[in-house]
């Protein structure tokens, strides 16, 4: 009799075990899921503020839907200006104090750098960090981290195999940014030049703080390159889209895609110097009539109109933190009824052609253990003197 009751209490504490191991997880109960981001609504990146926002938005719609799994989600974003020093404080206190089952969507190169060695100390799921530094999509080193935009190295490595299709033997020169962000563009170019890149390449490095890239752009310009490439922010993207329009032999000129702004890079470089220009693109242009009548990009505008009346359809950065939360809500519906941080993250890391509203057609979202990149596709994109024009086919960043 001793013997039935042990061997009814045991079998009684296996049948608990899952439920014991879901009310454990840290920022998971049977009501809710606390969700933690860092985000700079203050200081000078608070212009993307609106991207948060948007976010925000979206979880209230999801919770007003029922929420997922009967739990709502708890968004809990605080400010931290796009500071290194504050993100590690706010960051902190979304693991520390409000002990959070994720973290989302945190914002920036610098104030990810300086979180993310304790976020994967902490094995915490650090999903879909707002960058395109390649060194968050690096499951070996940082295994709980991972982007959703291109990375920076992936769309070199696109602008060089479009380079390499066009004119295979062509001299390539690289205007850099001399910090993790220009360095990606230049391993990227690297990675699909291969052992040909010591004689196609020419690079110039410059500070973010330099006043004039003239005598960069001299350097590559002498070495006689046939294209050439700022990965450079945009004040200096614009100083060499002048620049570059005013050689005597003028190689075709490429700028990143965080530097197309037409207002804020392209009219002060010039819109006559502009023409030509190419980019690339893996979203949907909110403003491009094109997109009148697509069935995603409807589903967004009326989201906006119902959940985010107060933002504007014309800013992109309302469509990219939609189309992140998206993904989150899709992830974590994904997890079923098992919350727990290793299955959050293994759900992150297993996406397979998941498609996105505010994506480009043929562009999807893959992920598995070995590659934290779910976005390795852009379409080139060319401007005319007055908007961006698509054009080709979709190309994918080499396979590392």
């Amino acid at each position: 009799m001793i013997e039935r009751r042990e061997f009814i209490a045991a079998s009684a504490v296996a049948l608990l075990m899952p439920q014991l191991a879901r009310a454990q997880t840290p920022g998971v109960t049977d009501t809710e899921i606390k969700i933690g981001n860092s985000f700079a609504y203050s200081g000078p990146a608070s212009s993307f503020a609106t991207h948060a926002k948007t976010a925000a938005a979206y979880f209230k719609m999801i919770n007003d839907q029922g929420g997922i799994a009967g739990r709502k989600l708890n968004f809990i974003s605080y400010d931290d200006a796009a500071s290194p020093p504050r993100a590690i404080e706010q960051v902190r206190k979304l693991v520390e104090q409000d002990e959070v089952a994720v973290l989302f969507n945190t914002f920036g190169t610098a104030a990810n750098s300086a979180t993310v060695r304790y976020v994967n100390e902490k094995k915490i799921p650090q999903l879909f960090v707002y960058s395109g530094a390649d060194k968050f999509s690096d499951p070996k080193t940082y295994p709980w981290t991972l982007g959703w935009q291109p990375s920076y190295r992936t769309e070199g490595q696109i602008y060089a195999k479009y380079i390499r299709a066009e004119k295979p033997n062509a001299k390539i020169g690289i205007l850099f940014q001399n910090d993790d962000f220009g360095k990606d563009y230049v391993a990227g170019v690297r990675d699909v030049l291969g052992a040909s890149a010591d004689s196609m390449l020419k690079t110039a490095a410059h500070e973010l703080t330099d006043a004039s890239i003239d005598s960069q752009l001299l350097q590559l310009q002498s070495a006689g390159i046939d294209y050439l490439i700022s990965a450079t922010g945009p004040k200096h993207a614009a100083l060499a889209i002048r620049k570059n329009a005013e050689a005597a032999t003028r190689p075709l000129h490429i700028v990143t895609n965080v530097s197309t702004s037409v207002a804020s890079v392209l009219t002060p470089a010039g819109l006559d110097r502009s023409v030509g220009l190419i980019s690339s693109s893996y979203l949907k242009d909110p403003t491009d009539v094109v997109w009148a009548d697509d069935a995603g990009m409807k589903e967004w505008r009326a989201f906006m109109a119902k959940h985010y009346p107060e933002g504007d359809l014309k800013d992109i950065n309302n469509l990219i933190g939609y189309c992140f939360a998206f993904t989150l809500v899709k992830v974590l519906q994904a997890c079923g009824r098992d919350f727990t941080r290793e299955n959050i993250l293994k759900q992150a890391t297993n996406m397979n052609n998941v498609t996105v509203p505010g994506l480009l057609p043929g562009i999807t979202l893959n992920t598995s253990s070995s590659n934290y990149r779910p976005i390795r596709q852009l379409q080139l994109t060319r401007f005319d003197g007055k908007s961006w024009v698509r054009f080709g086919q979709i190309i994918k960043g080499a396979d590392l």
